[in-house]
C-alpha cells in the first residue's frame, strides 16, 4: 500500500489533476494568495464535506466523495444563476488513505471541475482524526444574466423544480439500512445521493429570464428550504405544493410503500437532491419550460402563510443540521 508521506506528496498529486492558472486566476497555487481577475461581480459560497456527517467511507467510494464535495458547492452557484469559476480546497488528512484513494478522489473532482472550466486556486491540508474536506466556491452571472436571489417571489408566482425531491433521500436511508447492496433496488436513488446532478446550464438560462423571481438549490429538502425561500419574501406568503404520484420517480414510491409511509411526505422531506427549486411569474412558465427541458410546476405563492401539501396543511420541521 502507497501512502502520501508528505505535504508535498499531496501538493504533487494535487498538480497533476488541476492546473495552477489560467485567465481568472493570474496568480495560482504556492504563493500566499491566489490572484483572481474578475470581468463582474462575483458570487461566493462554502461548504463542509465531513466524515461521518456528511458521507460514510463504507459505502462511498473515493471518487464518490471527491466528486460529491466539490458539486455541493456547485450546485450553490447554479443556484445563483451563476457560472462557477474556480475553488480554494481546504482537506483534513486522516491516517491510513494510501495513494491510491486520493488519486481517485482527485481524478473524480478533478473531471468534474473540468466539465464546468473551473480551476483550482489554492487552499490548505491538515492532518485530522477523521476526513473533511472544506470548499470555498465561487462564479459569476452568464452573459446578459443576473445573480437570482430568493427575497423576490409574490402571490400567484407559480414554484418549479429542475430536478426531483425526494431520490437522494430514499437513496441515504436505503444505504444506511443495506450499504451498498441498496444499489441493486434503487439504483437510481443511490446515484442521486452518492453523484448528484449539477445543473449550471439551467441555472444561467433561468438567470437570463427576468420572469424568474427567486431560485435556490434543493440541499435541505423541500419540508426545510421552502419556509427559507418564503422567508425570504415581502410579506406574509405561503404555498400550495402538489407532488403527485406522476411527479415522484418509481423507487420513490415503491421505497416509501414497502416502508409504509407517503410518498408524498417522504419527497417533500428529501434532502441533498440538489435540484433547482424556484418562482415565476404565471405567464412565464410556459416559455420557460420550452427553453429548459425538464423543468417541473409544483405549486404555486399564496397570500396565506402556511403550507399546503396535495391540499392539507404541512407543520412538520423539515431536516436541521443541529437536530
Amino acid at each position: 500500500m502507497t501512502r502520501l508521506s508528505s505535504e508535498q506528496d499531496f501538493l504533487t498529486l494535487i498538480d497533476r489533476y488541476f492546473p495552477s492558472s489560467n485567465g481568472h486566476v493570474t496568480l495560482g497555487r504556492g504563493d500566499d494568495c491566489s490572484i483572481l481577475h474578475a470581468r463582474k461581480d462575483l458570487c461566493i459560497s462554502k461548504d463542509l464535506f465531513l466524515e461521518d456527517v456528511h458521507f460514510r467511507r463504507s459505502y462511498f467510494s473515493p471518487g464518490d466523495i471527491g466528486y460529491k464535495s466539490l458539486a455541493v458547492n456547485i450546485s450553490d452557484i447554479a443556484a445563483m444563476g451563476g457560472q462557477p469559476k474556480g475553488f480554494a480546497l481546504g482537506l483534513i488528512i486522516p491516517v491510513g488513505l494510501d495513494a491510491g484513494f486520493w488519486d481517485s478522489f482527485f481524478k473524480a473532482m478533478s473531471d468534474l471541475a473540468i466539465q464546468n472550466d473551473m480551476i483550482l486556486a489554492g487552499g490548505d491540508l491538515s492532518r485530522g482524526q477523521y476526513l473533511g474536506i472544506s470548499v470555498t466556491v465561487w462564479g459569476e452571472p452568464a452573459d446578459g444574466g443576473r445573480f437570482l436571489s430568493r427575497g423576490n417571489a409574490q402571490p400567484g408566482d407559480l414554484l418549479f423544480l429542475h430536478g426531483t425531491a425526494g431520490m437522494a433521500r430514499t437513496g441515504l436511508l436505503a444505504l444506511e439500512e443495506m450499504g451498498t447492496q441498496a444499489a441493486e433496488i434503487y439504483p437510481e436513488c443511490v446515484k442521486a445521493h452518492l453523484r448528484p446532478a449539477m445543473r449550471v446550464r439551467a441555472g444561467l438560462q433561468l438567470g437570463r429570464s427576468q420572469q424568474v423571481r427567486g431560485l435556490m438549490d434543493l440541499s435541505d429538502g423541500l419540508a426545510r428550504d421552502l419556509p427559507r425561500f418564503l422567508g425570504c419574501c415581502t410579506g406574509s406568503v405561503g404555498a400550495g405544493i402538489t407532488l403527485s404520484d406522476d411527479l415522484l420517480h418509481p423507487e420513490i414510491i415503491t421505497y416509501a410503500e414497502s416502508n409504509s409511509f407517503s410518498p408524498a411526505e417522504h419527497a417533500f422531506q428529501g434532502g441533498e437532491d440538489y435540484a433547482l427549486f424556484g418562482a415565476c411569474t404565471p405567464d412565464s412558465f410556459e416559455e420557460l419550460s420550452r427553453m429548459i427541458p425538464g423543468l417541473i410546476k409544483i405549486g404555486s405563492i399564496t397570500g396565506q402563510s402556511r403550507i399546503l401539501l396535495n391540499g392539507e396543511e404541512y407543520t412538520a420541521k423539515g431536516f436541521d443540521h443541529f437536530s
